[in-house]
């Protein structure tokens, strides 16, 4: 694997940082954190064959934060700088020292224990660096949005395509011996077309995403089935308001398993801020419901060897037979709740959901006839979650499904319910898995919701 050509190598990007680290110990902070990163990126915008935007980035920067203390009177600044220079370094230090010295002691404050750190993390190739041009890139796009328009002279307009590239690395460091950083890519194909005209107008989108530039769907594909997904959605009807079970799309049903996640990390535990507190041991999907995260995966969008603090990532069982195993937890808040971080600073890391009853066979027509009577959701609008309640209510589109049948597409439509009983009452989890971000799963039937409508 080549990696990408940046302005400094990742030895040099080390001694910049153990510069960093004895600067802060020069001026008298107890611990210091220091992380460095730059990167380089394209992002190309064509709209009805014409290019709207070409966007070009090389960024670089530097954040320091300084410990000032020890065990419960801990006290700690923050600064950063996009100067590498000696003199700047310097004084970014100076700053961060300067803004603790004035900070609140907080006794849950400070690094993680030294014992937690990932000493040797492993090469998970998770940089792929993509050499396309802004001419190359321009055309790629018009590829997609071609293809759209291709499909149907009822694709009257669009609201783009885009290609994005962005490669970069970085280095984490700390005055307790970790040390550690690698290359990284993102690279992503987008479109949205739109259907129809006047007063009968429906737009979709659909995109790829990936590491490896050389896994992103066909630009034709992504084109084509964004277009089919607008085309599905004209003549859409509204539905009177009514109780009937809601199959998630895959894309949609990642937003569950998000929603999950932030019920039960730290932040939200700690702050009493959760329809899943103290939940730990006590099921919380049905029995068949498994969730696992694996951060170790080779090439995955959300692997890493170690989290926002070097702490060292590991697979494990969130979820074994509906029974919560473990929240996701950063250091502070894991000090919070008495416990022990899980290597969670930043986030969840390749999170699957599945049910021991899912066959091959459950794919997404599969899934309709598991649905026989209800609605399929696609998109979701507003940020309907009420986590201390755990209140489910958002603005939604679809279609409206009968005996395993797509009917007709419905807008204007409002689903509800609460999170906690929506997570037992998950009837089956297809086997048309999509990643979204750090989440995969395929789509989740959930048996019983609310539906407003006119």
């Amino acid at each position: 694997m080549k990696q990408a050509i940046f302005t400094h190598t990742q030895d040099q990007l080390k001694q910049i940082a153990r510069d960093v680290l004895r600067f802060a110990q020069e001026k008298g902070a107890s611990d210091a954190v220091v992380e460095i990163s730059e990167g380089e990126g394209l992002s190309v915008t064509v709209r009805k064959a014409q290019v709207e935007t070409i966007e070009q980035n090389k960024d670089k920067g530097i954040g320091v934060t300084v410990y000032l203390g020890q065990g419960k009177a801990i006290r700690r600044g923050n600064a950063s700088t996009s100067d590498f220079s000696t003199s700047s370094l310097r004084d970014t230090v100076d700053a961060a020292y300067n803004i603790a010295r004035f900070t609140a002691e907080d006794d849950c404050a400070g690094l993680p224990e030294e014992a937690f750190f990932e000493r040797h993390p492993q090469d998970l190739q998770l940089c792929y660096p993509w050499s396309v041009t802004a001419e190359q890139a321009v055309e790629i796009a018009k590829k997609i949005e071609g293809a759209a328009f291709a499909v149907d002279k009822r694709i009257t307009n669009s609201e783009g395509a885009n290609v994005h590239t962005q490669q970069s690395h970085f280095v984490l460091a700390n005055s307790r011996g970790f040390i550690g950083g690698y290359p990284y890519s993102r690279h992503s194909l987008s479109v949205s077309p739109i259907a129809g005209k006047g007063n009968n107008m429906q737009r979709d989108d659909w995109y790829s995403s990936e590491r490896n530039p050389q896994h992103l769907a066909k630009p034709e594909a992504i084109g084509r089935y964004a277009a089919e997904r607008a085309l599905s959605r004209l003549h859409a009807r509204k539905l009177d308001t009514r109780k009937c079970p809601v199959l998630f799309e895959a894309p949609i049903a990642a937003g569950l398993l998000g929603a999950f996640v932030q019920a039960v990390s730290g932040g939200a535990l700690y702050r009493k801020s959760t329809f899943l507190l103290d939940s730990l041991g006590t099921s919380v999907f049905g029995s068949d419901i498994q969730v696992v995260e694996d951060p170790h995966l080779v090439g995955a969008v959300g692997s890493a060897p170690f989290d926002e603090e070097g702490v060292k990532t590991q697979r494990r069982e969130v979820v074994k037979d509906g029974v919560l195993q473990g929240y996701f937890l950063s250091t502070y808040s894991a000090r919070k709740l008495g416990m022990q971080t899980t290597g969670n600073a930043g986030g969840s890391h390749n999170l699957q959901i599945t049910s021991v009853n899912t066959k091959a066979s459950d794919n997404f027509k599969a899934m309709l006839k598991k649905l026989d009577t209800g609605l399929l959701v696609t998109e979701l609008m507003g940020q309907g979650v009420n986590y201390v309640t755990g209140d489910y209510s958002r603005g939604a589109s679809g279609y409206w499904v009968e005996r395993g049948i797509i009917q007709y597409p419905v807008e204007e439509i409002t689903i509800a319910g609460n999170m906690k009983s929506m997570l037992k009452d998950i009837v089956a989890i297809g086997s048309d898995t999509l990643i979204r971000g750090t989440k995969k799963t395929g789509s989740i039937l959930i048996g019983n919701m609310t539906i407003a409508g006119s």
